[in-house]
């Protein structure tokens, strides 16, 4: 990384993206922002598919996959390209994950409130159809230490609980969890754990030998910067002999990468170019990226929060490049009213952040990315502040 690199921070890197000038972009952590060099990589792949699909298709598009697996391996810890799969999101993995496992009426499957809505579903959808029973415990928010959050998840660990789902990072909350000590109660307490660590590579480090759980699902085309459509599954030995995708096809029965790589035809260009999008994250240096976000998501929340008069809504042990801060009082504080502000925002200011409905009140959960600079944050304070109805 150079030393013009390493100043560059904030809107100097507009430029690489392809966001639409003049607007405000607070929300990387839902869908990302691939740079251009990756989507120019994608389209250089999908170029090469079209050029000659049957040659493509049959000789390099598996190959080209594995070198893709191998690349991203050591960012994840020590582990091989071999033990990951490439998916298309950390949902479909989850999906895979659940509905590898046996399950037996009775069984628990753990969860929170801030488990994300589509593997709430999935957990729901799994337990209709055999018998499992879904366990929801309430993660406290705002979370204001640690030993809260990992005492709120031990109270629901039973000797009936055969899956644990632990969130690396909430998607409603933006908690980043601590999930070694969670990860290791859960298997002490005799259950399989899966992290869904949709929000984490990238945002925060990612060991999955540390971490020790029995499968870790994450994006890469969030905090890694890759094209949409670009997430891993990786299970540990004897999860790799139960899991298998959802769709099953000529990978059938040849380990554990092979039949997630081979799902049917399909563009995975995304994951093809996966290599450019770790050359990019290279380029700046990984561990100074989450640095720099984790500082402007500590000011940003710091600064909204002294100029709404409100708090936001974790200690810092628990942020990572997302934070929650607290919307002032008459804005409303159902779904309904964090929907209409939303858009409001959107239409009226081109400021894109999404607005939550939590304890009791409205919460705007603000990503801080390279791109990003605290001067937006101020953008952000000023739009909110200008809609407050008046308070008479």
């Amino acid at each position: 990384m150079s030393t013009s690199d390493a100043a560059a921070f904030g809107t100097a890197l507009r430029p690489l993206f392809q966001l639409e000038g003049g607007a405000v972009y607070l929300n990387h952590g839902s869908y990302g922002a691939a740079p251009r060099s990756v989507t120019d990589a994608q389209h250089r792949w999908q170029a090469r598919m079209e050029a000659e699909p049957n040659r493509f298709m049959a000789r390099e598009f598996r190959p080209a996959l594995r070198a893709a697996a191998d690349r991203l391996a050591p960012y994840l810890g020590e582990i091989s390209g071999e033990e990951i799969a490439l998916v298309e999101n950390a949902t479909g993995a989850v999906n895979a994950v659940l509905r590898s496992i046996d399950w037996h009426p009775g069984d628990e499957i753990l969860i929170t409130n801030q488990t994300y809505g589509a593997v709430r579903n999935t957990v729901h959808y799994v337990a209709k159809r055999t018998g499992a029973v879904p366990v929801e415990v309430a993660l406290p928010f705002p979370a204001r230490s640690v030993e809260a959050v990992i005492d709120a998840f031990v109270s629901g660990l039973s000797s009936r609980t055969r899956l644990a789902i632990i969130d690396h990072v909430t998607s409603p909350t933006a908690l980043v969890l601590p999930v070694e000590p969670m990860v290791q109660m859960a298997r002490a307490a005799g259950a399989l754990v899966l992290v869904d660590g949709a929000h984490a590579p990238g945002m925060v480090p990612v060991d999955l030998t540390r971490i020790g759980a029995d499968a870790y699902t994450g994006n890469c085309h969030k905090w890694l910067f890759a094209a949409r459509g670009c997430g891993f599954l990786w299970a540990n030995e004897g999860m790799r002999e139960l899991v298998h995708p959802t769709v099953i096809s000529h990978g059938w029965n040849q380990g554990f990468a092979a039949e997630f790589d081979w799902v049917g035809t399909r563009d995975a260009s995304a994951q093809h170019a996966l290599p450019a999008a770790l050359d990019f994250v290279d380029r700046f240096g990984l561990s100074r990226m989450r640095t720099h976000n984790h500082a402007l998501a500590r000011a940003a929340g710091e600064r909204l929060a002294a100029r709404w008069g409100t708090e936001t809504g974790a200690t810092d042990a628990l942020i990572g490049a997302m934070v929650m801060v607290r919307l002032p009082d008459g804005f409303g504080a159902s779904v309904e009213d964090a929907h209409i502000l939303r858009e409001r925002l959107v239409d009226d200011d081109r400021v894109q952040v999404p607005i939550n409905a939590l304890a009791g009140g409205l919460w705007a959960r603000v990503s801080s990315q390279i791109y990003n600079t605290i001067e937006e944050i101020d953008i952000l304070a000023d739009a909110v502040l200008a809609k407050r109805p008046n308070q008479s």
